[in-house]
Order: structure tokens, then sequence, then C-alpha cells
């Protein structure tokens, strides 16, 4: 299905005639991305330097510059986005993907943004976090008129502030949201600064969930808790690409929320420290340890930790749910059940009836059983020793003694060294 089809009434296409083409002649080319995969760092070709971050199944939207203004240019739109190879979700973003392009400036910076709209309805945008004139904040309605389908409106002012933020409608924001209208904004410190230290690696990316019946391809806009589809920048484990390090370099993993609950991030193998939040950078003197961080609604949380352990780590979620597929919640609890002789009688009235939960649910890690067209499994991922039984809101930190500096290639499955795996005891049994 192409992206500008879904949800492009006549409405819409008649509105988007009304913008004419020596206004739109004058504009900066919206750049697009149809690729799901994550886009190498874009090093800044103009403007003053900064470094990049990496935004995770993500890209950096690109920008000109216009005397000593940095212009981008938005497209609010109908997008198709490959959440999982194979498994294709309806959602509205910005520039062909959801979420949209990360913006990435430099403290000073005079920024234009064009944005455009081609949804049914109308539509702003908020600028998360950021301190600018009231009339720039994009609250339709309070702050300014509503974007209508076909116009452009333009926001300009001055990135006062480094730190990591967002954007996001702020009308209609149930059905925006839930259709995935959202983005990462960094704001880069234009020099030394003495709470923002120098990384190697600076991750990126957003949380968002979804509520898609299995066989479908539009999320349930009207769902507030329920759920079934928990990503990380619109994608599911398998399909979320591993974080990479070279052994000894300085990690930075920016997070933000924007979904109906909160997220425990936790990472397996290090410690980090809270570094950063969207109200700026954290003073040196209230970071503490942790190896879990809460994220909550509508926040962000910026980490870091030296990468010391090599190794295949497992970063994710601590909601166990949030690390699952599409799961029903309407099944029943079935441990201990004996289903003996009551599945072939069953399956002479369901053919493709099969036992679920008498000893647990690890059984489905490996089980292909046949599920409707462009649905999620509930359990999937395989890794060098089996199944993984994950989804959703799970990837690895892949760390490497001979990971190449500033490259991002997936380095493959970790070789653990001799005498330093678990292993099945083979001497006498345990006593009961």
């Amino acid at each position: 299905m192409n992206r500008r089809n879904f949800f492009s009434g006549a409405a819409t296409v008649v509105a988007a005639a009304s913008v004419s083409r020596v206004a739109l002649a004058a504009l900066p080319e919206p750049a697009t991305q149809s690729s799901a995969d994550t886009a190498p760092p874009l090093h800044p070709p103009t403007g003053r330097p900064y470094q990049p971050v990496v935004t995770l199944n993500g890209w950096t939207a690109p920008w000109r510059m216009n005397a000593d203004v940095k212009e981008f240019h938005l497209v609010a739109e109908p997008v198709v986005r490959e959440v999982a190879p194979g498994f294709f979700v309806n959602l509205w973003g910005y520039n062909g993907q959801s979420p949209g392009p990360t913006i990435e400036v430099v403290e000073g910076d005079r920024v234009r943004i064009f944005v455009t709209n081609r949804l049914p309805e109308h539509t702003t945008i908020h600028w998360h976090g950021q301190r600018l004139p009231n009339g720039m904040d994009g609250v339709g309605g309070l702050t300014q008129p509503a974007i209508q389908p076909g116009k452009t409106f333009v926001y300009e002012f001055v990135a006062r502030r480094p730190g990591t933020f967002m954007y996001h409608p702020h009308a209609d924001e149930m059905v925006q949201m839930a259709m995935g209208m959202m983005g990462l904004w960094i704001t880069h410190p234009k020099g030394r600064h003495p709470q923002i230290a120098k990384v190697q690696r600076d991750y990126a990316f957003l949380l968002n969930a979804f509520d898609v019946e299995p066989g479908s391809m539009t999320p349930k806009v009207n769902t507030m808790l329920d759920h079934n589809i928990w990503c990380w920048n619109s994608r599911v484990f398998p399909a979320i690409s591993p974080l990479v390090a070279r052994q000894g370099e300085r990690v930075r993993i920016r997070v933000g929320n924007l979904t109906m609950t909160n997220h425990p991030i936790h990472i397996h193998g290090h410690e980090f420290e809270v570094t950063g939040t969207d109200g700026g950078p954290v003073p040196k003197s209230a970071r503490w340890p942790e190896v879990t961080t809460d994220v909550a609604v509508g926040q962000m949380r910026q980490v870091e930790f030296i990468a010391d352990e090599p190794g295949d780590w497992a970063l994710h979620c601590h909601k166990s749910h949030h690390t699952m597929g599409a799961m029903g919640h309407g099944v029943p609890t079935m441990i201990g059940v004996d289903h003996q002789g009551l599945v072939g009688k069953i399956q002479k009235i369901v053919p493709d009836y099969m036992v679920m939960g008498e000893r647990g649910m690890a059984d489905m890690g490996a089980m292909e059983m046949p599920l409707p067209d462009n649905t999620f499994p509930m359990m999937t991922g395989t890794g060098p020793f089996g199944p993984l039984e994950m989804g959703g809101m799970f990837t690895t930190l892949k760390v490497r003694a001979d990971q190449p500096a500033g490259s991002y290639a997936d380095p493959g499955d970790f070789r653990q060294p001799r005498g330093t795996q678990a292993f099945e005891w083979q001497g006498a049994p345990a006593a009961t």
C-alpha cells in the first residue's frame, strides 16, 4: 500500500492543491525516508559543528542554511511503518516515517521549521521542553490557529539550552499521538559544558505503543492502557537495531516516553548515571549509579556509562508484558490444567487449536503457530543458544574490544571466552 494513499480522502487532496507552487518553491525541500533501518549519524555539513546522535531505527532531518537561520521542513502525513519484517502498520508521522526525523541543532541556533499538513484533519506541533516565545509553543486554539489540511505554517525561535527534547501535536492529541505523530529534538551544547561530557556513542529513541488487532493494520486510537505493540521508535524486537560500542567508550542513551504508561529501562552488565532530563543537564552532585531508570509519560531521560564489559547485554523495559508481542489480554491462565484427551476433541472443531499454558508459556518461543496476515507473534527472536522468547521493547548492547571506532556495524553474536559461561551440572542430582 502506498503510504500517501492511506486516509488520503478527497478533502485532503483538494486542500493540498491550495498550496501554490510559488509558495512551495520558497520552502526547503522536505526530505523523506522510507527505510526503517538505523541511519548513520548526520555530521553537520553547514552551521556550527557538533557530535551527532544516532537515532535507533530512525534518521536525522537535513536542513538548509538561509543566512544565519537553520531551516527544516516537516510534512505531517499518513505513513506505513514496517514495525517488524512483514508486519506493517498504518500510522501518521512526518516525512515518510513514524516517528519523524530527529532534529539536531546547536545551542544558540536560530531555527525556522516549515510544517506542511497532509493529514485529513488539522494539526499543530508542540516543541516539548523548549524555551521559546508563547506564540511558537504549538498548542492549537491557545497559542495559534490549527494548521488546516494542505496549509503550511512557520515556527521560528532560538534553541536556547542544550538537552534532549521531543516534538508532537497539540491538536486532536488522542488520535494523532496514538497514530504515531512524534519525533526527537536534540540541542547540542555550543562548546565545552561543565555538566555535559564528551561521549563516543550517542544514541536516541522514543518509546511508543499501539493497539493493533491481529490481522489488521490500523491502531485503535481509543485504547488507554491495553496496548499490544510496545515499540522503540515504532519498531519491536527482534527488529530493533542493537546498540554497539567499542570496549572502554563512553556511551550516552537518550530515551523519551510518549506512551500511556511508565517504562523502567534496564541495562544488563553495566551501571549508569542519569545525566540529563528534558529540563536540562543533571548537576554532577545530584547523580548516583543505577541499572534501571523509570521514564514516566512525557519525560526524557539521558543516561551515560562506560561500556567496559564485553558481551551481548540485554537492554529492555522491565515491565514483562512490554517485552512481548501482540499478546491477548483475554487468554485464561491454564498452568497445571490437564489437557489430556481434550486437544483431539477440540481439533475436530477447530483444526488449528493447540495447548497454550499448561506448563507456562515458554513453549511459545519455539512454536510456529499459524497467525492471521500482518500479525506479529507474541514471543519471537532467536539467539545463539535458542529462542529468546522476547518481543516489544527489547534489544541488545553489543560491546566489543575490536569494534572499530565510529563503526555502527553489527559485530554478530558474542563468543563467550572459555570458562565464562553458565553450564549444566553433570554430577549427582540435587536432593529434593
